[in-house]
């Protein structure tokens, strides 16, 4: 097994849990939140206290599925950063680099979820994942681990800089899954892409990297910058390219959906945590494609996270 650094945000997420209160409606092409009415008090059906945050998604993937991982990020010093931080020791996950800051709260999200579709609209306060640029590329020379796993620091591109620059200097391998704010910054953006080995975006970031519109254009355009790409398009699947290994694939299955929280953290550090196990790229696609159906199907970001070890049947994967 791999030794895998995880940086990204931890939160706690709260659940405000609906049949019919959170249903969207539509107006034009927008859906807007439910039927609430504002001064109105609401009756929700359940409330669950979860743990969120894509840094803190990845690394309980990679521990379950028995890799050495490290979670490297912020944390305030109250009941929710000792929540999260249990957590992650319970899973097996080492918190020792997390920092505590002492003038922040830990960033929590409260997640509207409506039970009739999954779908979910999420108020976040970021607290102490709302900024990065504390945290030392120097304990990469301590942690020395053979992949770090990136999700958003919020568009601070000096501080993913630094830590892309010290990960090469120490040969350790990169996948990064950028957010909104990252991709903003295009050219910073794309002058990163050198220094990574693995990239994860859905169709509507890549098209704002690289020109393009079909999957094929943009995972060529791509491939231009970083030698493995995977492109998501949600219910419609995937395509990926490493080298001269181009695949299309659907879902993995079509399962009820309950929450859609974590998807894309599942899909990703799911497809890390096998080829750092020494399985085919073919074999982690397909094995990322399983994670995220399977964390959809639960209540939170974490529950329903695979350990590596479970049967999978065949799913539509196409080698192109």
């Amino acid at each position: 097994m791999a030794r895998i650094l995880s940086l990204g945000s931890a939160l706690q997420d709260i659940y405000l849990i609906d049949h019919d209160d959170f249903v969207s409606t539509k107006e034009g092409e927008v859906e807007k939140l439910g039927q609430i009415v504002v001064g109105s008090k609401v009756d929700i059906d359940k409330i669950s206290f979860e743990v969120g945050g894509g840094g803190t998604n990845s690394a309980v993937t990679f521990a379950r599925h028995g890799h050495e991982t490290i979670f490297l990020g912020n944390l305030g010093e109250d009941p929710a950063g000792e929540a999260i931080e249990s957590l992650l020791n319970d899973e097996g996950v080492d918190t020792s680099y997390i920092t505590h800051l002492k003038k922040s709260k830990t960033g929590v999200s409260v997640v509207l979820l409506d039970t009739k579709s999954g779908e979910r609209t999420i108020l976040t306060y970021r607290g102490a994942s709302a900024k990065f640029n504390n945290l030392s590329e120097d304990d990469l020379d301590t942690i020395n681990p053979d992949w770090m796993y990136v999700t958003s620091l919020r568009g601070d591109m000096d501080t993913l800089l630094r830590f892309f620059e010290k990960a090469k200097d120490i040969g350790t391998k990169i996948m990064f899954n950028p957010g909104k704010l990252e991709i903003k910054e295009n050219k910073k953006l794309l002058g990163l892409l050198d220094l990574v080995d693995v990239l994860l975006v859905n169709k509507t970031e890549a098209s704002e990297i690289v020109p393009g519109k079909v999957l094929e254009e943009l995972v060529s355009h791509l491939c231009a910058y970083c030698k493995t790409v995977i492109i998501t398009t949600g219910s419609m699947g995937a395509i990926a390219r490493s080298g001269e290994e181009t695949y299309r694939f659907g879902i993995y299955e079509d399962v009820p959906v309950k929450d859609t929280t974590g998807a894309g953290d599942s899909f990703g550090s799911g497809f890390l945590a096998h080829l750092a196990a020494g399985k085919s790229f073919k074999e982690s696609l397909i094995f990322g494609s399983a994670n995220s159906t399977s964390v959809v199907g639960k209540l939170g970001a974490k529950a329903g996270i695979l350990y590596g070890d479970e049967e999978l049947h065949p799913m539509p994967i196409q080698k192109i």
